[in-house]
């Protein structure tokens, strides 16, 4: 008995030991994962401060950054919105209002990796031009979309409600893009997408058909062999149109009308639509295409919007019709930051055909509200438009929806603790194509403050931590403290991608000082239009510039191409 209580003491010892030996490694690594605090984005438009709203009005667009190719359905006086997120992870951020103006961002409806596998592809890619709607035939709501990532392709995912999450993904067999569902007054389905012509038959780069296939609801398939080419080229082959795309189908007084976009989604953008008697066509054009461009009017307008196209219809219960499409706002140097971005027009459809009120002539950043309805944007969890500050203290249990990964959840890497967020660096940089440990925030205006505190101390010279403005894996900038040797530093490095992408991109340190990294640093990123400085603090007062300013230009699209906005990112690496 005396030799086993021995044996018993030594063994709580012993593990006692190890518990402490854990605790310090585990504080050890700690010292070396970043802590993050105070994050404040403030939008800075001058835009906004020329064009105060008065009571009834409000701004557009209703979506700010990069939430491109929307899409809208209801049931009832629920409006459901989903747009592109490509590599960003959760995918497909998904929005809810009861009056079209005011909207809350519930969540994603790809937020698992069951449902989306992005982490070896490009920003770029991933999940393209979902479709949402509801079927009231079996109350259940369905979002569609392509994911050139993960062995996808073509998927469907559906609910009873998108408050309370979506199914895995049902592989769909059939090729080509921008899928979306329609649900007749039958209870019959269809998908139309697009697809390339046949082999041997596409005329000219850019040409592109619409295909439609019946839909097995019951087991969820398109039925084979029943897939028919409706569109050909676009509303005139003989003018070879490009890229005819994102098509839907709506019903109205027993006529099925296909809309599409058409011209490319950059200055040749616009919204076409067909008419048929039968849901498989034959389709014919509006006379009066398109009904939605900003094609036709001068480059130097003022507070120009342009790239109008890419849209979804919705009916209200009350009978009137809304449009949302995306668009862009070009900063001073017509230079594409903020992305592609969600608008909304009210559609007079008294005609045959709809129209998209005022949408073919220059769009204006306000419109008037809806009658009844009062602007709650930024209050009570809705959603901010123009000049808005947005302000995280990482006190909430949850991260605020509007933090994204990219090819990473964000979980993986990021804990909210009692002193700020800590992120768990990994061994991969923001130039690879990989899971990279970073927190993102779109980027809304062009003229905007992001400023974060962090608590760093790197351990070696692979350590790095701080802020990067993301236009893509080949386009960034990077502002952080690192180490070298004994001395600690903060950094300003450049990454630009040339000539081929399959090269490794050119990195260019701009700036470099040495911090004494003891107390936390403040970091700022200030942007006026194409202009970007990265300032930092170490004593908690004024601001010190680093690099001077720097371009914007490898932030747009202009200059990295691709179909993303930039991205503002919480940073950390062991690579």
């Amino acid at each position: 008995m005396k030799n086993f209580k021995s044996f018993h003491k030594q063994q709580v010892i012993l593990i006692c030991a190890f518990m402490l030996l854990f605790a310090s490694a585990e504080a050890k690594n700690d010292k070396n994962m970043p802590v993050f605090n105070n994050f404040v984005y403030q939008g800075e438009d001058p835009v906004y401060n020329e064009n105060p709203l008065q009571a009834n009005e409000f701004y557009n667009p209703i979506l700010q950054g990069c939430y491109p190719d929307p899409s809208i359905c209801s049931k009832g006086n629920d409006y459901y919105l989903v747009a592109s997120s490509f590599a960003m992870t959760p995918g497909v951020p998904i929005f809810h209002s009861n009056d079209l103006v005011n909207w809350k961002q519930i969540g994603h409806v790809l937020d698992r990796p069951t449902q989306l596998k992005v982490e070896d592809t490009g920003i770029s890619a991933g999940i393209y031009a979902p479709t949402i709607r509801y079927n009231p035939h079996n109350d259940t709501f369905y979002m569609i979309t392509t994911q050139f990532a993960g062995d996808f392709g073509n998927i469907i995912v559906k609910t009873k409600d998108p408050m309370k999450g979506w199914s895995d993904p049902i592989k769909l067999r059939f090729d080509g893009i921008d899928p979306s569902i329609f649900f007749d007054d039958d209870g019959k389905a269809y998908i139309v997408h697009n697809d390339a012509p046949d082999k041997g038959k596409e005329l000219y780069n850019g040409h592109r058909i619409i295909k439609i296939w019946e839909y097995d609801v019951a087991n969820d398939r398109v039925i084979p062999g029943t897939d028919k080419m409706i569109v050909d080229g676009g509303v005139d082959i003989t003018q070879k149109p490009i890229w005819i795309e994102a098509p839907h189908i709506y019903k109205k007084n027993g006529r099925y009308y296909l809309m599409c976009a058409e011209g490319g989604t950059g200055g040749w953008h616009s919204e076409v639509i067909f008419v048929s008697n039968n849901p498989k066509g034959p389709y014919v054009p509006a006379a009066n295409n398109p009904i939605l461009t900003q094609r036709y009017f001068p480059n130097d307008r003022k507070n120009k919007i342009d790239w109008a196209g890419h849209a979804d219809l919705v009916e209200t219960p009350d009978g009137k019709y809304y449009g949302v499409f995306l668009g862009i706002r070009p900063n001073e140097k017509d230079r594409v930051n903020t992305g592609r971005e969600t608008f909304l027009l009210p559609v007079d459809w008294t005609g045959e055909f709809p129209v998209f009120e005022n949408g073919l002539v220059p769009l204006s950043v306000k419109l008037k509200m809806p009658e009844g309805v009062e602007n709650k944007t930024g209050k009570a969890g809705f959603f901010p438009n123009g000049n808005f500050t947005f302000t995280d203290n990482f006190t909430n249990k949850n991260l605020d929806y509007r933090w994204i990964g990219v090819r990473g959840f964000r979980e993986d890497f990021a804990t909210i603790t009692k002193t700020g967020l800590q992120i768990n660096p990994y061994p991969a940089n923001i130039k690879e194509v990989k899971p990279t440990s970073t927190l993102f925030h779109r980027q809304q205006h062009h003229s905007f403050t992001a400023t974060v505190t962090i608590n760093y101390k790197p351990q070696s010279e692979k350590d790095l931590a701080g802020i990067v403005c993301y236009q893509s894996e080949r386009f960034n900038y990077v502002f952080g403290i690192t180490k070298k040797e004994k001395d600690y530093y903060i950094v300003l490095e450049k990454t630009a991608g040339k000539g081929n992408p399959r090269t490794a991109p050119t990195s260019t340190v701009i700036a470099s000082e040495k911090i004494d990294p003891t107390n936390p640093v403040r970091l700022q990123v200030e942007a006026k239009g194409d202009d970007y400085k990265f300032n930092y603090s170490v004593d908690n007062n004024a601001f010190k510039n680093l690099g001077g300013t720097v371009s914007g230009d490898i932030l747009s699209t202009n200059v990295a191409g691709g179909f993303t906005g930039a991205l503002i990112g919480l940073y950390a690496t062991s690579q």
